[in-house]
């Protein structure tokens, strides 16, 4: 396995959509940006109810060019297996090492799936053991910061970015996830991501995050750090009030 290249943001998902539900427009306005984004699924959602790998494999790959990042990477950890064990932290330490993040997202640890809140542990350790240089092969990695993003639940953000201008492409990258989202295959089963509901919790998550900052759409972020601002206003001195 080898990383393509460093970037300034990493965003991990426990399987192959979750990195699309809950940030896929940051992801797609960062790259509309300028900067490099690199996305890493932690397993290859094998025991999924519809799809198989090959195809999750592949929708991740057409999600991925959507949004604009820079590359797609599957580590191809055990599915509904994940845990804080040797062998799953150094396989994720040596991609932060190689990628050398400026920022790392992660899933929200409070999740309804098991699978989502054993990830949120596994990276948590993963991403400290990476800043140390006495563990494992190669150069310790801190990044900046690392932050959650919401894929099942939420909680109040510390945090929301504006992605009004980008939304349409999240929702063309979560279209490219079929087998999940629209199974076409004659014995799919219903599953609580194939209800039109589904998209719409997340819509509708994502714009009432929007309104409460006084925009159409924006995806919720929380931190452990104080978030900080230079200053309360951004207005310059003396400047006259906004309307």
């Amino acid at each position: 396995m080898t990383t393509p290249g460093p970037v300034d943001v990493l965003a991990f998902g426990p399987h192959p959509d979750d990195i699309e539900i809950g940030m896929a427009a940051t992801v797609a306005k960062h790259a509309a940006l300028g900067y490099r984004v690199g996305l890493c699924d932690l397993t290859r959602g094998e025991l999924g109810s519809n799809g198989t790998p090959e195809e999750r494999a592949a929708e991740g790959e057409a999600a991925a060019a959507v949004l604009g990042a820079a590359w797609r990477l599957n580590l191809g950890l055990p599915d509904g297996a994940l845990a804080d064990i040797d062998s799953h932290v150094r396989t994720i330490v040596g991609v932060v090492r190689r990628a050398r993040p400026a920022v790392i997202a992660v899933p929200f640890a409070d999740d309804r799936h098991p699978d989502h809140r054993q990830a949120a542990a596994l990276l948590a350790s993963a991403i400290f053991k990476a800043g140390l240089r006495r563990y494992a092969d190669g150069d310790a990695w801190h990044a900046q910061w690392v932050c959650a993003y919401f894929i099942n639940d939420s909680a109040p953000p510390s945090f929301v970015v504006d992605v009004s201008d980008v939304y349409d492409l999240k929702r063309r990258a979560l279209a490219c996830h079929a087998s999940q989202f629209r199974p076409a295959a004659p014995d799919a089963a219903d599953t609580r991501l194939t209800s039109p509901l589904f998209l719409q919790l997340v819509e509708t998550r994502d714009a009432q995050f929007g309104a409460k900052a006084g925009v159409r759409f924006a995806e919720g972020f929380m931190v452990r750090e104080p978030v900080v601002r230079p200053l309360l206003t951004d207005r310059w001195p003396g400047a006259a009030p906004r309307p």
